[in-house]
């Protein structure tokens, strides 16, 4: 048994990590993956990602997940990647399942060295899949924190800082983290965008150096008359009506505090903004 990551859930006869009923895919160019091959995810931590839900076999917006996967191996590695070998890598780790799927589809070099990182690499890529949450998840409550992820842009593996800071609000009774500037400009959620709703009802993301999430995105393009992108800070969070946090493991889900600010969870655009992301046609995988 082996249990190098996170995301595998280890099961094992008469052993403490036989918590879950299920056990977490895992496949390493379509085969099962060594505890060798993904140690370097812990060791060195270099790679980039996307993560997708999957539903009937296909993915909102699986164009953008598969282009940005391709922009940001070339930007890290220096290196093409096939977007159609991806599909096949997903439909190959999917054949046996039919409930609502996240997958993490990963993108490294197995063979990197934390002394020696510029030689050439060859990307690898790990697909681990998990089930998906149900149903509307619970509105979130968020702590701030003065915090800016290395390469905001890029989907990285580099992910201690953003735990450590949601380990802590959550250590404090909150759900997750937003992060500010230390002049309090709000840029995003540690592993989602964030919106915000005004009097006139029109959708506010922060102008900040952010990860333009996917379904972010997507819903950007469902709605442009009502949504801007303006600069946000925590003075300013009194005068909005209601926030709104997106993935694309759960879609949109209510925010129902940042710090001491509260806002209703039953906004009309909160759902009208479900239902227009929900609405988009999946593409099949």
């Amino acid at each position: 048994m082996h249990c190098p990551f996170t995301e595998l859930r280890c099961r094992a006869s008469n052993s403490a990590f036989e918590r879950d009923e299920t056990l977490t895919v895992m496949e390493l160019n379509g085969s099962p993956v060594s505890r060798d091959q993904i140690a370097v995810l812990g060791l060195v931590n270099y790679g980039c990602f996307t993560s997708m839900r999957v539903e009937g076999g296909g993915v909102r917006g699986l164009s953008l997940h598969l282009d940005r996967l391709v922009r940001d191996c070339r930007l890290l590695f220096g290196a093409d990647l096939d977007p159609e070998w991806i599909r096949d890598l997903v439909r190959h780790g999917l054949r046996d399942k039919d409930e609502p799927i996240v997958v993490r589809v990963t993108v490294f070099d197995p063979e990197l060295e934390l002394s020696r990182p510029g030689v050439d690499a060859r990307p690898h890529v790990l697909v681990s899949m998990r089930s998906a949450p149900l149903g509307p998840q619970g509105a979130l409550k968020l702590q701030s924190t003065v915090y800016s992820r290395d390469l905001p842009k890029v989907k990285h593996t580099g992910l201690f800082g953003a735990v450590h800071h949601r380990r802590n609000a959550q250590r404090n009774g909150f759900d997750d983290v937003v992060f500010t500037t230390a002049e309090g400009v709000i840029s995003e959620v540690a592993t989602s965008n964030i919106g915000f709703i005004d009097a006139s009802g029109r959708l506010i993301w922060p102008h900040a150096e952010v990860l333009p999430g996917i379904t972010m995105r997507l819903i950007s393009q469902t709605r442009d008359e009502d949504i801007l992108t303006e600069p946000v800070t925590l003075a300013q969070l009194p005068q909005f009506v209601a926030a709104v946090a997106t993935n694309a493991a759960v879609g949109v889900r209510a925010v129902a505090r940042v710090d001491d600010t509260q806002w209703s969870t039953e906004h009309e655009l909160i759902d009208a903004l479900r239902k227009d992301y929900e609405s988009i046609p999946p593409q099949r995988i």
